[in-house]
């Protein structure tokens, strides 16, 4: 049977505002992981409903336990990136018109495909979660300890149970659909598909989130849209978004290669997720969760721990 944990989590969004760039020293970093959120509201909808959709058809009880214990971890997650989307569009309420464009894509997506389809888009998607977030949090102490506490714990708590369920999106495709070479052909239309979403997202935040606020293009993370920037850069510089640093321009080569690496191999046949190396931040959160630490202010209450023990020794 399943293992995994729903935990609902509240980052108190409301209780101050939130800053579009959270993490002052990356801005870049701060815009994707906003499109992160954007995404994650939509992505993980569509996860629910589809699970939903298919709950009459899942025979095996284990299949079923790990649907439902996957689709409530989901829930949680779109939920909090919701309330950290409605924070960022109280500050920037053009910004509505985004996350409701955003997830217009996903319900079309919803009413357009079939059910293996959608089963396959979860599947090579969260398959690629491993590889990408391992890197991501083994560079915690850059992307986000410097930041808003909140955002940095609300993304944290995400990744960390995107790897615990890293293996979920892959056992609900193989038990109801069990078609490795399908899955590997719809993965070019998958990955446009999330592509196009997470450039609706940035465009938003080109179009509504001042640049003073913003601080970079937020499109500089798509290589043609930086191609394009700089050849308007030369002929009408007015024109441009503003600059155009990548979110992981300060991270180290290998490590990126590595999770490159990984997230081609996540789409071969014959993946399986349990044997991908794992991020040592994600135990430490699981242990850390379990003893009662607040979560929801990662760096504060590690901080906060810490200066105990060092008081009592």
């Amino acid at each position: 049977m399943t293992h995994l944990q729903p935990r609902k989590m509240d980052f108190g969004f409301e209780e101050a505002d939130v800053p579009f760039v959270w993490n002052p020293q990356n801005p870049a970093w701060s815009s994707m992981s906003n499109a992160v959120s954007f995404l994650a509201v939509g992505f993980e909808k569509m996860i629910v409903k589809l699970i939903m959709q298919l709950k009459p058809v899942m025979t095996d009880p284990e299949v079923a336990a790990e649907a439902v214990a996957f689709m409530r971890q989901e829930g949680h997650h779109s939920t909090a990136h919701r309330q950290h989307v409605k924070a960022l569009i109280k500050q920037y309420p053009g910004l509505q018109n985004t996350i409701d464009a955003v997830i217009g894509e996903f319900d079309l997506l919803t009413e357009a495909t079939s059910t293996d389809y959608r089963l396959a888009y979860t599947a090579d998607l969260e398959a690629t979660f491993t590889p990408v977030f391992k890197l991501m949090l083994d560079n915690e102490e850059a992307l986000f300890r410097p930041g808003d506490d909140r955002v940095a714990s609300l993304f944290l708590w995400h990744f960390v149970e995107e790897v615990e369920h890293r293996s979920s999106a892959l056992i609900l495709f193989n038990a109801l659909v069990g078609n490795e070479i399908y899955r590997m052909r719809m993965a070019p239309s998958i990955f446009a598909h999330v592509m196009k979403v997470i450039r609706i997202a940035c465009a938003g935040f080109n179009q509504h989130v001042p640049l003073a606020q913003r601080q970079v293009d937020s499109l500089s993370m798509f290589a043609t849209h930086r191609t394009k920037q700089k050849v308007l850069t030369f002929f009408a510089p007015y024109l441009t978004k503003g600059p155009m640093p990548r979110a992981f321009d300060g991270l180290p080569r290998g490590e990126q290669l590595t999770a490159l690496g990984g997230v081609f191999r996540s789409q071969m046949p014959k993946h399986d997720p349990s044997h991908e190396k794992l991020p040592a931040l994600a135990a430490e959160w699981f242990e850390r969760y379990d003893a009662g630490y607040d979560c929801t202010r990662w760096y504060t209450a590690r901080e906060n721990h810490d200066t105990q023990q060092a008081v009592t020794r």
